[in-house]
């Protein structure tokens, strides 16, 4: 009975109209943005995840589809499928979580295109729905979903581009019987992602790497789950950059930033006839909440800043077999207060890896991540061929 008045909880939260959930928290000056779809913004992938979720700029793997699609064409084998498991909120509901199964591959002259495919599917558990007079009037199997398809290309030796489209299912209502005015959502987006690499050797012969990337994704339609509103999704700008040095021949580290940005309009401020002030989202379409994201905040210049996360990382590798990771992600506290520290290990053997995250809340104890003191995995293959997978594994290393 706890676990499904919980999950009920977490449902109406999706639900309610935003601007009542703003109200109550006005004298407090927090204006957190939300948008319809949130699982779209989880990290599904335990190696950026353990590096304080900085994945846009970092050397791509079979991941790369959903950290920045234009970094697909640099990976280092010609073919790859990662899947990645991701409990969530672990500690208080045990059938909540987010399974992400992706995969590419290059083609072209000197391989330097490539086509990239993934699937999130986000499994909410099951919910035993009730009246106000406790009679049972259904049971809800609350599921969503996002189906993605992309192609990326090398533009020159350091520079890529690329683009992903992508379909998004949410029935978060299924089963729900005391409104049939509630629907599955649907909607359509886009990722746009840029990508430069570049390597040098300095005077010791220690290889240096720099890179950076720029994305724009989720880039498409509102969603509605009823004739009463739609929601923005989740677009969102994000910049990353990464420095990469071997010490030596056994021994490589990398450090990554990122900051990210939503890209749909800032809470608004307003009063009542009474006099009461109250936050409301203002009705606006999808290009104009997009292009007045960076200038629409009530506060001016200082609160749009505020907008922005920010995610440090670093990744030790060890004859590139063995890594450890260690991150830290930030948030405003009035956008949010998500700030938490991450570690994970990685192994890599032949053709296989296997990486690991650990979350960790900062800050606010009152404010606990739905990731926190939860493992995530994710399990990666790179090959060539098949050939070079099933006859000599060691040859595809």
């Amino acid at each position: 009975m706890k676990s499904s008045l919980l999950k009920f909880s977490l449902l109406v939260a999706f639900l309610i109209p935003i601007n009542l959930l703003a109200q109550t928290s006005l004298n407090g000056q927090v204006s957190t943005i939300t948008t319809g779809v949130p699982f779209l913004r989880i990290s599904p992938d335990a190696r950026a995840g353990a590096m304080g979720d900085a994945g846009i700029a970092v050397s791509a793997d079979a991941n790369a589809h959903y950290w920045n699609i234009a970094k697909v064409p640099f990976n280092e084998k010609n073919n790859g499928i990662a899947i990645t498991y991701t409990p969530w909120m672990r500690s208080l509901i045990p059938d909540i979580s987010l399974i992400y199964l992706t995969g590419f591959h290059k083609f072209g002259t000197d391989n330097n295109q490539a086509i990239s495919s993934s699937l999130r599917y986000f499994n909410l558990g099951d919910i035993n729905f009730t009246d106000i007079n406790a009679s049972p009037i259904g049971t809800g199997k609350p599921r969503e979903m996002a189906l993605d398809l992309g192609y990326s290309r090398k533009l020159s030796e350091n520079l890529s581009a690329g683009v992903a489209l992508r379909y998004v299912y949410s029935n978060i209502s299924s089963g729900y019987a005391g409104n049939t005015d509630f629907n599955p959502g649907k909607a359509f987006a886009t990722d746009l992602g840029l990508y430069y690499t570049k390597s040098n050797e300095n005077a010791a012969a220690q290889k240096q790497t720099f890179s950076w990337g720029v994305v724009i994704s989720n880039l498409g339609s509102k969603i509605s789950y009823s004739s009463i509103r739609k929601d923005f999704i989740p677009m969102n700008l994000g910049i990353g950059v990464a420095y990469t040095k071997e010490i030596d021949e056994y021994n490589k580290v990398t450090f990554a930033l990122d900051f990210n940005k939503l890209l749909v309009p800032s809470l608004q401020i307003a009063s009542d006839s009474t006099g009461k002030s109250y936050y409301y989202y203002p009705e606006k379409t999808v290009v104009s909440g997009m292009m007045g994201s960076f200038s629409d905040a009530p506060g001016g210049f200082k609160e749009e800043l505020s907008e922005f996360t920010t995610s440090v990382g670093m990744e030790y590798w060890y004859q590139n077999q063995f890594a450890l990771r260690a991150g830290y992600f930030y948030e405003d506290p009035n956008k949010g207060a998500r700030k938490y520290y991450t570690i994970g290990a990685g192994i890599k053997y032949n053709v296989m890896d296997l990486n690991f995250s650990y979350l960790i809340s900062a800050g606010n104890t009152l404010i606990q991540n739905p990731l926190a003191n939860t493992l995530r995995v994710s399990l990666l293959f790179n090959y060539d061929s098949f050939d070079k997978v099933f006859n000599n594994g060691s040859s595809a290393e």
